[in-house]
């Protein structure tokens, strides 16, 4: 192989490594906004649960999440949860989705702050409730 070659292998895994370490930065700080501790992202399965804690989901949520194909929609979901337990909506969403090393360090490094799982505790409690809570309204369900 040519020099040239050599160089664009060597620019690639120094990209990668550049961006791998800014998701780890990005989520440490998520994870932290949140009330848990930084180094709790670094950990694979364990990561996933804290995860899961912050948007409100229970522990079993993760064994969903290997179902094939469904936990494609699992994670997505669990995405669309994240941002908006940091008030943002489903557009930010889909910027995680599509662009996750841009719109995850704008969520841990911004200005968004955790307002709890869903963006807000009372709503979710109640929906928890069965009571329901219509999201599109923002209130209680009749």
């Amino acid at each position: 192989m040519d020099n040239t070659l050599w160089s664009l292998i060597i620019i690639f895994i120094v990209i990668g490594i550049a961006l791998v370490i800014l998701m780890i930065a990005a989520m440490w700080k998520v994870f932290e906004k949140a009330g848990e501790e930084g180094w709790k992202c670094i950990i694979p399965i364990y990561s996933n649960i804290v995860l899961l804690r912050i948007v409100g989901k229970p522990w079993w949520w993760l064994l969903l999440s290997i179902i094939p194909y469904i936990g494609i929609v699992w994670g997505v979901w669990q995405l669309n949860m994240l941002s908006k337990s940091f008030g943002k909506d489903e557009g930010y969403t889909v910027g995680i989705v599509f662009l996750p090393f841009i719109f995850l360090p704008m969520l841990g490094f911004g200005n968004a702050q955790y307002l709890g799982p869903f963006g807000n505790p009372a709503a979710f409690k109640a929906y928890g409730n069965k009571e329901g809570f219509d999201f599109e309204q923002n209130k209680l369900a009749d």
